[in-house]
C-alpha cells in the first residue's frame, strides 16, 4: 500500500505540477487559454488510451511490469518537460508522460483491490488515490508559489521530480507481487465487450467523462481564473489552487471509508449534489482568498470521491476478478478521452474567445449530469448485496 501510494503521488505531481505554473509558462512561451487547453487536453486524451490498452494487458502480462515501466518512462520525461522550447515540444512531451501515467493508474487500482479485504476496498483505495491529490494538487501548488516567487526559472522546477520516481519504480519491482494473470482464450475485445456489457459500468463510464470535466477545467483554468479575472497574487493563487488537493485528499480518504458503511451509491449521490452546489457558489465568489479555498475545498472533497469510488469500489466489484483492471482502465479511459481530454481543450478556446470568466459553465453543467447518473447506479457493496 505505502509503495502503490507513493507511486500515485508522483502521478499526480506528473499531471498537475504544470498547471500551477501555467500562468509563468504562457508569458515565457507566448501561450494563450487555447493553448493551455490544448496541453491539458493532449496529456489526458493519451491518458485515456493507456488506460484502455495497457488496462487489459496488465490484466494478461501481469500488473508489476506495467507498474514498473510506466514509473520509469513518467519519471524521466517529468525532467523533460522543461527542456520544451514552445507549444509543440511540450504537447509532445506531455502526450508520451501521458500514456506513461495512463498504464500505471489502473494497475495501480487494481493491485490495491487485490491486496484489500472486500469489506476495506472503498478505505484502501482512497488512501491510495488520495497521495494523486494531495502531492499533484495540495503540496506541488504551495511549493510552486513559494518557489515562483523566490525566482526559482519554472523549467528547473520539473527537474526535481525525476529521482524519487525512479527510486519508487526500482521499490515497485522488489515489493509488488503479481496478481493471477488472465487466460489468453479471449481477445481483448471480447473482454472490453463483456465488461461493457455490466449496467453499472455503462453508467460509470458517463460519470467519469462528468467528474474529470470538473477536475481538469478546474486545475488547469483556475490558476489564470484567480490571477487574470480575481487579481490574486502568484502565492495568493498557489494557496487557494491548493484546496484542490486538501479537499480531495479529505474527501477521497472520509467519504470512500464512509461507503464502505453505508453503501457505495448514497455517498455517490450526496458528493455529487454537493460538488455542484460548490460550482454554483464559486462562480459567484469574489477575490476574498478564504473563501475561495473553502469553496474549492468543498467542491474537490465531494468530487474526487466520487473519482475513487468510480475507478476502485464500484467498477472493481461490478465485474469478475480477472476482468478488474480491465474495467477500471475502460472507465477511466471513457473519462479522459472526454472529460480530461476534449473538455479543457473546448474550455479553452471558449475562455480565449470569451472570457475566462466563464470557464465554470463547463464543470457546473458536467455536474448537473452527473447527479443523475449517481442516482441510476446499482450498489455494489459486497455486505450491502448479501440477503
Amino acid at each position: 500500500m505505502g509503495i502503490l501510494s507513493l507511486g500515485f503521488g508522483l502521478v499526480g505531481i506528473d499531471r498537475f505540477l504544470i498547471s500551477t505554473m501555467y500562468p509563468t509558462i504562457a508569458r515565457d512561451l507566448n501561450l494563450d487559454y487555447g493553448d493551455i487547453g490544448t496541453i491539458t487536453g493532449a496529456l489526458a486524451l493519451a491518458w485515456g488510451i493507456a488506460a484502455l490498452l495497457m488496462g487489459n494487458l496488465s490484466d494478461r502480462i501481469g500488473q508489476r511490469r506495467v507498474l514498473v515501466g510506466s514509473l520509469i518512462v513518467f519519471s524521466l520525461l517529468i525532467g523533460g518537460s522543461g527542456l520544451a522550447a514552445g507549444l509543440g515540444g511540450l504537447v509532445l512531451v506531455r502526450v508520451v508522460m501521458g500514456f506513461a501515467d495512463g498504464a500505471f493508474t489502473p494497475a495501480s487500482i487494481a493491485a490495491t483491490v487485490n491486496a484489500s479485504p472486500p469489506e476495506r476496498h472503498g478505505r484502501n483505495v482512497g488512501l491510495q488515490q488520495t497521495m494523486l491529490v494531495l502531492f499533484g494538487l495540495g503540496l506541488s501548488p504551495l511549493l510552486v508559489g513559494f518557489l515562483l516567487r523566490e525566482g526559482v526559472d519554472w523549467r528547473y522546477i520539473f527537474l526535481i521530480f525525476t529521482i524519487p520516481g525512479l527510486l519508487i519504480a526500482w521499490a515497485t519491482w522488489r515489493i509488488i507481487p503479481d496478481a493471477p494473470k488472465r487466460a489468453a482464450e479471449t481477445s481483448s475485445f471480447q473482454d472490453w465487450k463483456t465488461v461493457f456489457g455490466h449496467r453499472n459500468i455503462r453508467l460509470l463510464m458517463a460519470g467519469m467523462f462528468c467528474w474529470l470535466t470538473c477536475l481538469i477545467t478546474t486545475s488547469a483554468f483556475l490558476p489564470n481564473y484567480f490571477v487574470d479575472h480575481l487579481k490574486l497574487d502568484d502565492l495568493g493563487m498557489g494557496v487557494v489552487m491548493s484546496a484542490i488537493g486538501f479537499g480531495a485528499m479529505a474527501g477521497t480518504i472520509l467519504l470512500s471509508a464512509l461507503s464502505d458503511r453505508i453503501g457505495r451509491k448514497p455517498v455517490m449521490i450526496l458528493s455529487s449534489i454537493g460538488a455542484l452546489a460548490g460550482l454554483i457558489a464559486l462562480n459567484a465568489a469574489g477575490p476574498n482568498m478564504w473563501l475561495l479555498f473553502a469553496i474549492l475545498f468543498l467542491i474537490h472533497f465531494c468530487n474526487n470521491a466520487l473519482i475513487t469510488l468510480t475507478v476502485g469500489p464500484i467498477a472493481t466489484e461490478t465485474v469478475p476478478v480477472t476482468l478488474m483492471t480491465t474495467a477500471s482502465g475502460m472507465v477511466i479511459a471513457a473519462g479522459e478521452l472526454l472529460g480530461g481530454g476534449l473538455a479543457p481543450i473546448l474550455a479553452g478556446q471558449t475562455a480565449q474567445a470569451f472570457g475566462i470568466d466563464h470557464i465554470l459553465w463547463f464543470p457546473i453543467a458536467a455536474m448537473a449530469v452527473g447527479v443523475l447518473i449517481s442516482l441510476a447506479l446499482r450498489e455494489t457493496h459486497p455486505e450491502k448485496l448479501r440477503p
